[in-house]
């Protein structure tokens, strides 16, 4: 289930201006802070906007305090929005089918995956139509911060978005496709085949031996001939990519991730940086 902050705000004491009819999109990781502006009218992508932390954020507060200085330095951050989503990008998440399910037990399905404190703060997200509970751990204090800048938004976690994307977009592929999007310091891999998701997980990753060892690790324990499965990348990779360029020594069928899209972009916007964010812009 789609958990949901509300508070609310009188509008008739906020200039919206040229951002009345505007939504905004937010990725929050620890290392870096992503956003993309959109035209609830048009459709159109006007803004697509990316900062990488220069101080690695590994305390609440320092990662708080980040993304405070962002704020303060970043004018568009500093508009009010007819819409928010938030996207919390964290490893501090489990997926539990719905048939298992049980809101009682939200802090015991995640403490087995990640390390948890009695403090934390779980909720969850239901992946739509496939029977798939996502529970996790937000950025709580980040979500505050939010909540006192923007007054409403939603919030969801970032493989939500991913795996969600994915099924609905290859529901009808009968044989197992391999999904690997690479982000700067992680990358996941989802595995899909016959409208089910079979293997979901995040790896850290410093070299492009980590990356195909984990790609072919997981074909492995999932029996999957490298000869036979496609292997679908997206995120920060292009052709030129030393990790596209090892993956294609492994795997017979390999491409980059195809950017469908309802929104109408800007030409400025190439297709290398649409597939770089194309969970931020699957988040509205």
């Amino acid at each position: 289930m789609m958990v949901k902050k509300k508070n609310p705000i009188n509008k008739d004491i906020i200039d919206y201006s040229y951002y009345k009819d505007s939504h905004l999109s937010i990725q929050l990781s620890l290392d870096g802070f992503s956003f993309c502006i959109i035209n609830k009218n048009t459709n159109e992508v006007s803004e697509i906007i990316h900062h990488n932390f220069i101080n690695k954020s590994n305390t609440p507060q320092k990662h708080l305090k980040n993304v405070m200085q962002l704020f303060q330095n970043e004018n568009l951050l500093q508009k009010k929005y007819d819409s928010v989503n938030i996207t919390h990008v964290n490893n501090l998440s489990t997926l539990v089918p719905k048939p298992l399910f049980d809101n009682e037990n939200l802090k015991n399905y995640i403490k087995y995956s990640s390390k948890t404190y009695q403090n934390d703060y779980v909720v969850y997200d239901e992946i739509e139509n496939h029977d798939i509970i996502n529970v996790y751990i937000p950025f709580v204090n980040i979500n505050n911060f939010f909540l006192e800048k923007f007054g409403s938004f939603e919030y969801k976690h970032f493989s939500t978005i991913l795996i969600e994307n994915l099924l609905n977009t290859y529901k009808f592929s009968e044989h197992p496709h391999m999904f690997a999007n690479l982000n700067d310091n992680h990358f996941e891999i989802v595995v899909i085949a016959n409208n089910k998701l079979l293997f979901y997980n995040s790896f850290k990753y410093k070299t492009k031996e980590d990356f195909i060892y984990f790609v072919l690790f997981t074909a492995e324990q999932l029996q999957l001939n490298p000869e036979k499965f496609d292997l679908i990348l997206s995120g920060n990779i292009s052709k030129e990519s030393e990790y596209y360029k090892i993956a294609y020594k492994y795997v017979r069928n390999i491409r980059l991730k195809e950017i469908r899209s309802k929104y109408n972009f800007n030409s400025k916007f190439s297709e290398v940086i649409k597939r770089k964010h194309f969970t931020l812009l699957n988040q509205y």
